[in-house]
């Protein structure tokens, strides 16, 4: 192995906003960063080349998905998923535990792991912390996430403190196995990078000693990097941002800090405010392919009729390719005829704004003025009119 395993370094603060750099087997990475979501090694509608143009560092798929089809070994054989699907920059791999949460009806928890059925052809499996660890070594991600317990909201608070118990144990056991895998070949596993770093999870519901209890106990295990999860289940906004603020508090200075599935514009800002790192979320591109484009006037609806005529950009203060070349007029027909095009231009527009947002936080947070953006930012989106 050469070179350090997984690095992480401040560059700046301002109050409890940071910026810094991942360093990682496939590069840097600058933070605060969002990470697109490429679910089955591919973003909806745009192409890697797309990506890097946009200035995408890092990328995001899941192994639950990858796992399916075409499967970890084929991916493993294929010289790992860098290789596999053309990604020359970093990647981190989520474990799957939210695509089981989301699979209610399919799924069976139990101590040894989560026992479910898939949603491509109903054949069984069980997907254990060591069996999550093994599929991502085999991927060969730069960041592999831990298996975890995601609960629905609302839960009790002893539903809460168990299914966090839980995902302790499953922490640990998932600690253990890729420290073995560092160490040496186990039962055959691919390990295609062997310099992955691993994210421990936070969770505890929305009850704060919980949340504690679970911070702590999950930096005591030694991952290189901690992740909030368990939050944009259907919480109040504002008990998001509590538990955020809290659970950062005990989170090393010296790790990233990342937050699950959790990402519409103003939760970038006001999370960053309260510390963290990493981002990833399906909003730019999921609503991007349903029509809605973030801008900096508002969420914009394109398929509304009042745009059949409009021949102003999607946004006139935004610089993506789509607002230079594209008016909504255009991006309207396109959607209302049902054209492939239209997915791509809004999927393209939407992580711009999302990366160029990204982007001017740092920024703000380099030159200490992160409160006047983040008010600036609030206010302005609060008076503009959204596209109901």
């Amino acid at each position: 192995m050469s070179g350090p395993l997984f690095d992480f370094r401040l560059t700046a603060t301002d109050g409890d906003a940071r910026c810094g750099v991942m360093t990682t087997a496939h590069g840097d990475v600058e933070t605060p960063a969002f990470m697109p979501v490429g679910t089955q090694g591919a973003v909806k509608g745009v192409t890697h080349r797309d990506l890097e143009d946009l200035g995408v560092e890092i990328l995001l798929s899941n192994t639950y998905h990858l796992f399916l089809r075409p499967g970890d070994d084929l991916i493993a054989r294929r010289g790992g998923l860098h290789r596999f699907i053309g990604w020359t920059k970093p990647m981190l791999t989520d474990s799957g535990g939210f695509q089981i949460f989301s699979l209610a009806e399919r799924r069976t928890i139990a101590e040894e792991g989560a026992h479910f059925r898939s949603h491509v052809d109903g054949s069984a499996h069980l997907l254990t912390p060591e069996r999550t660890t093994d599929i991502q070594a085999q991927l060969g991600s730069d960041i592999a996430m831990v298996l975890d317990e995601c609960l629905a909201h609302p839960s009790s608070q002893e539903e809460a403190r168990l299914s966090m118990a839980r995902t302790l144990r499953w922490a640990s056991r998932a600690r253990d196995r890729l420290l073995e895998l560092r160490a040496g070949p186990v039962g055959g596993v691919q390990v295609s990078n062997a310099r992955q770093a691993q994210f421990g999870i936070v969770q505890g519901g929305v009850f704060p000693e919980l949340r504690d209890e679970s911070a702590q106990s999950t930096v005591a295990l030694g991952f290189e990097g901690l992740a909030i999860g368990g939050l944009s289940v259907g919480e109040p906004i504002d008990v998001m941002y509590d538990i955020v603020a809290r659970a950062t508090r005990w989170l090393p200075a010296d790790r990233p800090r990342y937050l699950m599935g959790t990402g519409t514009p103003e939760d970038l800002v006001e999370s960053v405010a309260r510390g963290i790192d990493l981002f990833d979320c399906v909003l730019p591109t999921r609503n991007a392919r349903n029509g809605q484009l973030f801008t900096s006037q508002g969420r914009l609806n394109i398929r509304n009729a009042r745009y059949a005529e409009d021949d102003s950009p999607p946004d006139p203060a935004c610089r993506c390719s789509t607002c230079r070349r594209f008016s909504r007029a255009y991006l309207r027909h396109l959607s209302v005829a049902r054209e492939m095009s239209a997915a791509t231009l809004n999927t393209l527009h939407n992580l711009h704004f999302y990366l160029d947002t990204i982007r001017r936080i740092r920024e703000a947070i380099r030159f200490g003025r992160l409160e006047s953006f983040r008010r600036t930012f609030r206010d302005r989106l609060s008076v503009q009119p959204h596209d109901s």
